[in-house]
């Protein structure tokens, strides 16, 4: 088992920066590929960046390239998404998880480990 926790989030201006972190505990951190996803009001939960074990490969959906950034520290057994440039439709409940296999993934129901969420509104 792998608990997750999720902080960092709140409320931001357009415009306006966060960290969310997500510390893991329970098993070997570095064994798992980590992600981030979100879910907006009234649709489902998406994809928006992953890195691999050992935080070489990292991968984005198209909508935050340039404005996230997905780092982990495995001495902390923590994963950061960096978020700048916040915009409105950013606002979601942002989920961290975790994934067993060994390559990147950006599918939800591969991933076997999530937490409970953190929610990050961007007023416009």
């Amino acid at each position: 088992q792998v608990q997750l926790v999720e902080s960092g989030g709140g409320l931001v201006q357009f415009g306006g920066s966060l960290t969310l972190s997500c510390s893991a505990s329970g098993r070997t951190f570095s064994n798992y590929v980590m992600g981030w996803f979100r879910q907006a009001p009234g649709k489902e939960r998406e994809f928006v960046a992953a890195i691999s074990r050992s935080g070489g490969s990292t991968a984005r959906t198209d909508s935050v390239k340039g404005r996230f950034t997905i780092s982990r520290d495995n001495a902390k057994n923590t994963v950061y998404l960096q978020m700048n440039s916040l915009k409105p439709e950013d606002t979601a409940v942002y989920y961290c998880a975790a994934d067993r296999a060994a390559q990147l993934s950006i599918a939800e129901g591969l991933y076997d480990y999530w937490g409970q969420g953190t929610q990050v509104t961007v007023s416009s």
